[in-house]
């Protein structure tokens, strides 16, 4: 059989072999994933030389990533944005571990990866005893046998991640995990509720805070700028992860908190004195009325001096308090809190008065 159909035939192989495990994963990933989501199941890092090779051969999935993710409840629109962990020392997982491979998809994988650089003698040399036991007592081939019992699994990186050195820290082959069976204490990127919650934590997409101002255009010196966010529905926005073949689940829920105000200079009286700007009732700030000209807003900023050519950059983060909740875990768990913030250009000038 020349080398290109080979080829072409062991892909094929793979897929169909694949659709046996994970098909509901890849139907449900492509519809609630939104448009450029996906990846293909041949890639993850890998620290063993039988396994390594070209990242775009067969997959058990032309889209899924071992997790389904449900965005029903995320937020929406062109200016919804990710949150960034508060804390300096966390952050969602740039890899994990989830179930990437059928027995027989395995196989076809290591064959299309070694195909033209591996004789027969060194493809048993590579396999045998790690997934191939001919002729011992457990007469292993891959676990064939267990196909509808388990899984191998494998590395994934997370999207948006691959840059990440951490990404490199999911370098384990490929190893079977029984249905029921916890992932082996080795692997402590494998997918339990708390990474899921983890990595649905990176998912969630919160409302644009570019707040809006009194005066609009120019701010002036020694005067209050007023600023709210009128008709902005703030409420608690959630990403649910699940494996399916696994019945695991977990749904990570970012809760409005508080607005900060950073003027984007010292020269500067913020209001209130704290910058923090209560959430209440979905709604930041108060918008400005007529005659509210001699109050000092519930929040706001009074710049203390002209920006003279330039712009001060104002910067409005919200706070968002973060918790999940999981298959097996009672009450809720807490995550650090996740901030989302927007700059903008303010104008501020200085009146000249002539005193005669």
């Amino acid at each position: 059989m020349p080398a290109v159909s080979r080829l072409l035939r062991t892909a094929a192989i793979v897929v169909v072999a694949g659709a046996t495990w994970l098909c509901a994963a890849h139907t449900a990933v492509a519809d609630q994933r939104p448009p450029g989501g996906g990846g293909s199941f041949g890639g993850g890092p890998t620290s063993d030389a039988s396994v390594s090779g070209d990242a775009s051969g067969p997959a058990l999935s032309a889209s899924a990533k071992g997790i389904v993710y449900d965005f029903s409840k995320n937020g929406k629109g062109s200016s919804a944005g990710p949150v960034t962990s508060s804390s300096t020392t966390w952050t969602p997982p740039a890899c994990y571990y989830a179930p990437k491979y059928t027995p027989k998809a395995l196989e076809a994988y290591m064959r299309y990866q070694w195909m033209g650089t591996s004789t027969t003698e060194e493809w048993d040399k590579k396999t045998q005893g790690r997934y191939v036991d001919k002729g011992g007592d457990s007469d292993k081939d891959f676990n064939k046998d267990k196909a509808s019992k388990g899984a191998w699994w494998g590395a994934f990186v997370t999207e948006g991640r691959e840059a990440d050195p951490a990404a490199q820290d999911c370098d384990k082959i490929p190893f079977w995990v029984d249905k029921g069976d916890p992932p082996p204490a080795d692997a402590p990127q494998a997918v339990t509720p708390e990474i899921l919650a983890q990595l649905a934590y990176s998912e969630i997409r919160v409302p644009g805070t570019k707040v809006a101002l009194k005066p609009q255009n120019k701010s002036t010196v020694n005067l209050p700028t007023w600023a709210w966010l009128e008709g902005a529905e703030f409420k608690p926005v959630s990403v649910t992860a699940s494996v399916p073949g696994l019945g695991v689940e977990a749904t990570s829920t970012a809760e409005p908190a508080a607005l900060k105000i950073d003027p984007g200079t010292p020269d500067a009286e913020l209001h209130p004195a704290s910058g923090q700007c209560p959430i209440e009732g979905g709604r930041i700030g108060v918008p400005y009325r007529k005659g509210n000209s001699g109050d000092a807003p519930p929040c706001g900023v009074t710049y203390l001096r002209a920006s003279g050519d330039d712009a001060y950059q104002l910067k409005a983060t919200v706070t968002w308090k973060i918790h999940w909740t999981g298959t097996g875990v009672e009450g809720e768990q807490r995550l650090p809190d996740g901030v989302f913030g927007t700059e903008q250009n303010v104008v501020v000038q200085e009146i000249q008065s002539i005193n005669r």
